[in-house]
């Protein structure tokens, strides 16, 4: 059990979210996964997840052959 089980939702004070802002579109697997090559070869807390990440992304993207 975390730690929030006693709070009710409406006690919760959400931050505003403007709601007519588009949303991004959706990447595609070829983008996610060039986006993720990039987070990993700049290095930083994240870039072990990111390799891994873009490894497993790049197990699905069927070959161009």
């Amino acid at each position: 059990m975390d730690d929030y089980a006693h709070l009710e939702l409406d006690e919760i004070d959400f931050a505003p979210v403007e709601y007519d802002e588009e949303r991004l579109p959706l990447l595609t697997l070829g983008e996610a996964h060039a986006l993720l090559r990039t987070v990993a070869r700049e290095g930083g807390p994240v870039a072990a997840e990111a390799d891994g990440l873009s490894k497993e992304i790049a197990a699905r993207i069927p070959s161009a052959d």
